[in-house]
């Protein structure tokens, strides 16, 4: 472990072996690790990076305790709580919708504009 009061976490590398099988998902990772290092939630734990060795039976990877979910929700990007599930959803359209909409708004002229693109109606 690696202790870092900075930013409120542990940080450690993690070496799983697991020969015979594929290999193992974060949740049961990160459920073993609460139980072996008594986290109080398991969704504090962050697990990312893992790539397993040629041959298979042992994957490394890195892995980060947070002390609350505020301190996670500060510190760690965004991506990776999305990937957790704790982070916001996305708003707005996506980026085929958009382009559709301006690719139609191209199509006509004058008023019939706001109408292509499904403002105000």
């Amino acid at each position: 472990f690696k202790q870092n009061p900075l930013l409120g976490r542990k940080q450690f590398v993690l070496d799983v072996l697991h020969p015979g099988s594929g290999n193992v998902s974060k949740k049961d990772l990160a459920t073993k690790l609460a139980s072996m290092y008594k986290v109080h939630d398991s969704q504090c734990i962050q697990l990312f990076g893992f790539k397993t060795q040629f041959g298979g039976g042992r994957s490394s990877g890195f892995g980060l305790i947070y002390e609350n979910l505020d301190k996670m929700n500060k510190f760690e990007p965004k991506y990776r709580l999305k990937r957790a599930g704790v982070g916001g959803e996305k708003v707005g359209a996506g980026r085929r919708a958009k382009k559709d909409t301006k690719n139609r708004r191209k199509k006509v002229r004058g008023k019939e504009k706001t109408k292509a693109a499904g403002g105000k109606k």
